[in-house]
């Protein structure tokens, strides 16, 4: 089957540093993070006090007051993440229906664990065949994308990876190879997260994933010595994939191409990444076997780096085994940093970060990175951005369960 060419015509997101994809960058060519105390529900029986909100969104305005309130968090965010992707797209998707051909991928790793939080409080007040009678389609994982698909007559395949914080990068990955393969011209993609919630914060705290800092320039500090957990985040990060040709037809700005994906698993264990960062490594190969070009073809990793001390030293171990035999390892930074981590919105955040790193010749920063740490010895853009010549950028997602997905985009 040939492989048709397939680009990117639209990005949006909604995360700590901003509610679009301009507001977003500014804060990272800024260096700017979006990390702070958590508002959303009081923490002073909390050991952890910090995560990455979002910050100022009016969705009942953009969107009316009867979708927010039957909306969870999380597809409030995609909805309103894709709304600024399509209207960039300056696509028609009421064209695009009679053949069906235009789909949604949009991955959540929780869905609507904060809403469960309360439906149980309220089944348990007022009995539990009385809580809210759209609970179920708020808070289960598919309906970000559902609710895109309904929104703008998606009628192709619509579908909802849950693969933890590898997600958004597999809708995107799925995405891309469908319209390649030919199933779709046109796909919605990328992940959503709304997850700063009491017993979501209690359980990763209680695996000691969180940073328990009360410093917010010194909580999301990935690859530096002093790192002890990942900061919550929450939004949403969507692109607009099409079929290039599809593209050009309509005079459509063409923003980067998207040219690898890889998935792959460590089945090494629930929660650890494989301290040798295999999985990892052979996860990148494949993206890279699959843009058709060779690791020194890379010229930025926007990496997963979450601040915990297990996957910064195997991510590293990871990028140093693809690279080694390169005359230079290509830069490498987290914009978790900025962000915190969106767990399953995270990979659909990042695409956008380097779809705008490849628009603006610019890497963003690894934000807080201070204190050098031995066994995280790579070039990883410490606290301030740089202008830099791009051509390829790498995106990695490294999940709980071992999932591991990587993207690969290319300059337009």
């Amino acid at each position: 089957m040939e492989k048709r060419k397939v680009v990117v015509t639209g990005i949006g997101t909604v995360n700590p540093i901003g509610n679009s994809a301009d507001e977003s960058w500014d804060a990272i060519l800024k260096g700017k993070h979006g990390i702070d105390k958590i508002t959303r529900f009081d923490t002073s029986d909390f050991t952890v006090k910090l995560a990455g909100e979002v910050k100022n969104l009016d969705f009942a305005g953009k969107f009316g007051k009867k979708e927010a309130r039957t909306m969870d968090l999380f597809a409030q965010y995609a909805l309103y993440a894709a709304d600024e992707a399509v209207t960039m797209s300056g696509l028609d998707l009421s064209k695009e229906n009679p053949d069906e051909r235009a789909g949604a991928i949009i991955s959540s790793g929780i869905g609507g664990i904060g809403l469960t939080e309360q439906e149980h409080d309220r089944g348990l007040e007022r009995g539990f065949e009385r809580v809210n009678p759209h609970y179920i389609p708020m808070t289960i994982a598919n309906m970000a994308a559902a609710n895109v698909a309904i929104r703008y007559g998606l009628r192709g395949m619509c579908t909802c990876p849950v693969t933890a914080c590898a997600g958004g990068s597999n809708a995107i990955g799925d995405a891309f190879h469908r319209i390649r393969d030919g199933y779709e011209d046109v796909m919605v993609c990328g992940g959503a997260e709304g997850a700063i919630s009491t017993v979501a914060l209690g359980g990763f705290a209680s695996m000691r994933a969180l940073s328990h800092s009360t410093d917010p320039d010194r909580a999301s500090i990935p690859f530096d010595a002093e790192r002890n957990g990942f900061v919550m985040g929450e939004g949403a990060g969507i692109l607009v994939l099409e079929e290039e040709e599809h593209a050009k037809k309509r005079g459509a700005k063409i923003l980067a191409e998207i040219v690898g994906y890889g998935a792959n698993c460590d089945a090494y264990h629930m929660t650890a990444p494989s301290p040798d960062g295999e999985g990892g490594a052979r996860c990148m190969e494949l993206a890279i076997k699959d843009a058709g070009i060779t690791p020194e073809d890379i010229d930025y990793i926007n990496a997963h780096g979450t601040s915990t001390h297990l996957n910064d030293e195997g991510e590293t171990k990871a990028i140093k085994a693809v690279f080694k035999d390169c005359g230079k390892i290509p830069a490498v930074s987290s914009t978790k940093s900025m962000t915190g981590h969106l767990l399953g919105g995270a990979g659909g955040v990042e695409a956008v970060f380097c779809v705008q790193a490849l628009l603006n010749g610019f890497i963003p920063p690894t934000v807080g990175l201070k204190t050098a740490d031995p066994v995280c010895d790579l070039d990883y853009v410490p606290g301030t951005g740089r202008k830099a010549d791009l051509k390829y950028v790498l995106s990695n997602s490294l999940g709980f369960g071992g999932h591991n997905a990587c993207l690969i985009f290319k300059k337009a």
